[in-house]
């Protein structure tokens, strides 16, 4: 999606008719797990692809500049006949907090039959991470199908959630085609029902989840869980320099886990990584701008 980035705006001030809000320069950039963990991923050296929908608007050229010009391969991004590019109004405070004005768009069409016809391109991929669960009406019912093909090819599986979460149904059927769910804490919650982050995990499990599975829990960090019954807490890594805006952090995180794992890094070091991505992302304004190098991250994490 497109993003346009407004800040400083005060939060706790309700928007009022015919009235001027002073605001620094206004920021075009691209937002989006989509692009926040492609640009991510590229950053720290891994070789990155998209698929999704953009519109045939004045947006859809600007979506393909930026992950040009990031080095992400556009060639499955598709221009959708009738639908409009994703676009966001995020507004955000001096702390960084910030809320969002969305319209879906195109993205929002994708169904099974778009990834059946492109199996083989996606399946050649080491993995695949997918946005968002539970706005994705017309893909969840076929999902874990969706998935067990591209995991038949050899193509690992990460999704990320989105909104308040969604329902544990159609999910119960799509975490045993996962190979890696690690969702905030507040969909985590809507999800399961549960609010200690163990026994979310526990209720993941139970679904006969086989794979990573986790909880972002904003400040606190993240608990992973690799395997049945173990469990590992990632703490946050500081920054490195003042908090400008925290879009995309989760995304980042995301992005940095999977490096790891793609490196070969244990999942305890794959986690810190993500960490450190996240850190690196909160330092600038949007969600796909802050990210670093692979060397830097990783010193960052202490892993280096």
């Amino acid at each position: 999606m497109v993003d346009l980035l407004c800040r400083p705006v005060n939060l706790a001030r309700p928007i009022g008719d015919r009235v001027l809000y002073e605001t620094d320069p206004v920021v075009l950039t691209g937002g989006g797990i989509t692009i926040n963990s492609g640009v991510t991923l590229a950053r720290l050296g891994v070789g990155v692809g998209v698929f999704s929908y953009v519109g045939r608007d004045a947006w859809a050229p600007i979506v393909h500049h930026l992950l040009r010009d990031e080095g992400v391969d556009d060639e499955l991004l598709i221009a959708h006949p009738t639908a409009a590019t994703s676009t966001t109004v995020v507004a955000i405070d001096k702390g960084g907090e910030r809320c969002f004005f969305h319209s879906v768009g195109a993205p929002k069409l994708l169904d099974a039959s778009a990834f059946y016809d492109r199996l083989d391109a996606l399946g050649r991929s080491r993995f695949i991470l997918l946005g968002y669960y539970s706005l994705l009406p017309h893909l969840e019912p076929d999902l874990h199908d969706v998935l067990a093909r591209l995991r038949a090819r050899g193509c690992r599986t990460a999704l990320d959630a989105a909104g308040d979460g969604g329902a544990m149904q159609p999910l119960d059927r799509i975490l045993p085609q996962l190979d890696v769910y690690v969702p905030s804490l507040a969909e985590a919650r809507h999800q399961t029902g549960e609010d200690d982050p163990r026994r979310i995990i526990e209720a993941y499990r139970g679904c006969a989840a086989p794979g990573i599975l986790g909880v972002k829990l904003g400040v606190d960090g993240v608990l992973l869980s690799p395997t049945p019954g173990e469990f590992i807490d990632i703490p946050i890594v500081d920054p490195p320099g003042k908090v400008i805006d925290t879009t995309g952090a989760g995304d980042s995180f995301f992005a940095g886990l999977l490096a790891g794992m793609i490196r070969g890094l244990d999942i305890e070091s794959a986690g810190r990584l993500g960490a450190a991505a996240a850190g690196c992302c909160v330092t600038s304004v949007g969600g796909s701008t802050g990210g670093r190098d692979y060397e830097f991250t990783a010193r960052l994490a202490g892993i280096a």
